[in-house]
């Protein structure tokens, strides 16, 4: 039975921010467990190319969606475009993400909207619309929000980031505790420090590398594929009565109050 769990035979699940990273990880996690995933992402022909290589590597059904989804019609199109296509949703898992620098002092109210659009609103109108297609539809299904260890850490030169973090917690919460009657699931995932494209730049300098893993007691970098784990968990009947909650996947750093010595390779 356990492995019966993780089917998600005859299941579509959408996956934003699908081209790269933790994205694309979670994307591949659910072809490979049998779902018919949706890529979405703004940049097109790495989404497409995305989409493609998961449907020849796991013979999963695809579809490849590009499009801002900071554009609330953007959303509408990416939800309608998914029950057209496969006919229900079964899954979201929110991932789209943008960072912009700037501190309290000096970050341009416009970024910080930008920001907050990409990373904390549009995850808001694709829980209501999907979560509304699913309660039309009788469909006890998951919804998995990406948040991050700075949901509850702060940085002061990504303010507006880890302010679109914070308050994904609490949307997380209240839309769990919404949906609950209906039987539909809202969780959230919180990494640290995870081998993105974005910090294999930063751990190149040693220096960095050993920053990051000073704060780190596992004493390394986690993958992308250990964050899609998670996802799949969360969506999966094994978590049947998980709701409301954020699993932070941070190598142990949310739980250390100093820094730890880095083991030579």
């Amino acid at each position: 039975m356990a492995a019966d769990w993780l089917d998600f035979r005859n299941q579509a699940v959408i996956v934003t921010g699908a081209a790269a990273g933790i994205g694309l990880a979670c994307a591949r996690a659910f072809a490979e467990a049998g779902a018919d995933v949706v890529f979405a992402d703004i940049n097109a022909e790495r989404n497409e190319a995305a989409a493609r290589a998961v449907a020849q590597e796991t013979g999963a059904r695809t579809f490849a969606f590009a499009g801002d989804l900071a554009d609330e019609q953007a959303c509408g199109r990416l939800v309608g475009k998914t029950l057209e296509r496969f006919g229900r949703i079964d899954v979201l898992v929110n991932n789209a993400g943008i960072v912009r620098a700037g501190s309290i002092l000096d970050l341009p109210a416009e970024e910080f909207d930008r920001v907050l659009a990409v990373n904390l609103r549009s995850y808001f109108v694709l829980t209501q619309l999907v979560a509304r297609s699913m309660v039309e539809a009788g469909t006890k299904g998951a919804i998995v929000n990406m948040s991050s260890l700075n949901s509850v850490l702060a940085i002061p030169n990504q303010l507006a980031y880890v302010t679109s973090k914070g308050g994904l917690q609490q949307l997380t919460k209240a839309a769990a505790l919404g949906l609950a009657e209906y039987g539909i699931r809202v969780n959230a995932i919180g990494p640290g420090s995870i081998m993105s494209d974005l910090l294999k730049t930063v751990v190149s300098d040693d220096a960095a590398r050993r920053g990051i893993l000073a704060r780190t007691p596992l004493g390394r970098i986690g993958e992308p594929e250990e964050i899609a784990a998670i996802a799949l968990f969360l969506a999966s009947p094994m978590a049947s009565y998980v709701t409301g909650q954020t699993i932070f996947a941070d190598g142990g750093r949310a739980a250390l109050n100093y820094t730890v010595p880095v083991r030579e390779e």
